[in-house]
């Protein structure tokens, strides 16, 4: 991909864990009952570098995989939607990551994440990621919830912040892989205090700030924060964000929804785009809409790879569709 001016465009690197989901495949509401699952390619971080590259953003990963078979996987998977993986490392000192992922009664999803090579990620890989030449860095939380991935996260975000580099913080907190859900916050907050933009949802704002699930509380708490646009979601129940007028709520689009693994990613890499190609201004209606569409979106197929649309998907379903309250969005 190229510039306005036939330059190779700085990519945005995604940073953090990329994993083999394990999808509950026979409708069970939680994962104790359970018998068949699919193994899909995912990981939060590698699902919004791909949504990027299908949105026409030059897109990368940094991250590790283990020297086997899903591993490889993993790195074909990447390529083939041409994200650059360069900064992907195999290692032989751990197995490719797992997670389980299944969907409750409401239609939400929840996730069991087993930590394996990803948590490898260290001060060398970031060191060799280019982080001053990036368009953007985006982070999640999963990464920092064992070292030595935590302090490589946080050296990342630090390095990109005193560059002018904008970081992305996508929070998503999995209860299962915190001791102390007290340690979450310590180990998040110094990331928010970096971040351009702070992603998450109704129940991330519970687990981080010990909020009730109360939009307009949150958004009055998250506007207390340092990152200067922050975005709340929600899954159908649509995404907040602040406006000229005060806070703003746009509704989901309601969608055939299939499954909810990778509708935040594809959420955070449509509102990405959107604030790249306007030089990182507050983003409006237009923008959150955008990036709703985009989540809604990829509700509609399994997986968390295979519902993430490519611009003219998605600029097509827009131009025919309205958002309204409905069961699919982002989460």
């Amino acid at each position: 991909m190229t510039d306005p001016f036939g330059q190779p465009a700085r990519p945005v690197l995604s940073m953090g864990e990329t994993l083999i989901d394990l999808i509950v495949a026979d409708g069970a509401p939680s994962l104790a009952d359970a018998s068949r699952f699919t193994a899909r390619p995912g990981g939060a971080p590698a699902n919004v570098a791909v949504a990027l590259a299908r949105l026409g953003v030059s897109a990368a990963f940094c991250g590790v995989v283990g020297t086997d078979p899903f591993g490889d996987r993993l790195r074909t998977t990447l390529n083939a939607d041409g994200v650059d993986t360069s900064r992907l490392r195999s290692t032989v000192e751990a197995d490719t990551t797992l997670a389980f992922a299944w969907k409750d009664a409401r239609g939400d999803g929840h996730f069991r994440v087993l930590r394996l090579a990803d948590r490898l990620l260290n001060r060398d890989d970031v060191g060799a990621a280019g982080i001053g030449d990036l368009a953007a860095l985006v982070v999640g939380s999963v990464a920092l919830a064992a070292e030595p991935s935590r302090d490589a996260i946080a050296h990342a975000v630090a390095l990109a912040a005193g560059s002018g580099v904008p970081v992305v913080f996508d929070v998503n907190i999995r209860p299962t892989l915190w001791a102390d859900l007290a340690v979450a916050k310590a180990a998040c907050d110094p990331i928010i205090g970096r971040a351009t933009l702070l992603k998450l949802s109704v129940d991330d704002a519970g687990y981080l700030f010990d909020l009730p699930p109360d939009p307009i509380a949150i958004m009055a708490h998250l506007a207390t924060l340092p990152p200067p646009v922050a975005i709340l979601t929600d899954g159908g129940r649509g995404a907040w964000y602040r406006a000229e007028s005060g806070v703003a709520h746009v509704p989901a689009y309601a969608v055939e929804a299939v499954e909810p693994t990778g509708a935040g990613d594809a959420f955070t890499a449509g509102l990405v785009s959107r604030l790249i190609a306007t030089g990182w201004a507050p983003p409006g209606e237009d923008d959150l809409r955008y990036a709703s569409a985009a989540g809604a979106l990829a509700t509609t197929k399994p997986g968390a790879l295979d519902g993430l649309p490519t611009k003219a998907a998605l600029d097509a379903f827009l131009a025919t569709t309205r958002p309204q309250p409905g069961p699919a969005g982002p989460g």
